[in-house]
């Protein structure tokens, strides 16, 4: 039973040492590298100024990235209005189509603002709490 109990107690330590330095990997990468479960994490536990700055960035880096998706979609659309195909009449809003282009880059385009809203909240929390 004791060893029993020694044993249980070694490997659960052995788990915790291997399991703490990925935790702490995850949340010292900067917002650039942040996956959709690293900003839900950062979120959930945000409390300090550092932590809003943080967040407040990660959305910036998307909204540019959502903005230059934007741009490209938008040159596109304005391709296929200079060279229409056969997809504009028989398949409207398919993939190969000015609509579609067009339509993908007004998406982008609300979502970059929405995530610029979202960073200027953030920017506005951490504010809050160091005062």
């Amino acid at each position: 039973m004791r060893l029993m109990n020694k044993t249980y107690i070694t490997v659960w330590l052995v788990a915790v040492a291997l399991i703490m330095p990925m935790l702490s990997i995850a949340q010292s990468t900067g917002p650039e590298s942040w996956t959709m479960k690293d900003l839900k994490q950062a979120i959930s536990t945000a409390k300090t100024a550092g932590d809003h700055n943080r967040i407040a960035q990660y959305y910036k880096i998307d909204a540019d990235r959502l903005k230059t998706e934007a741009k490209e979609h938008a040159e596109l659309a304005e391709a296929y209005r200079k060279s229409p195909t056969y997809h504009e009449q028989k398949h409207p809003m398919s993939g190969q189509t000015a609509g579609h282009c067009q339509w993908l880059a007004d998406k982008y385009t609300l979502m970059a603002q929405r995530d610029l809203d979202l960073a200027k909240d953030h920017e506005e929390l951490a504010k809050s709490v160091s005062q």
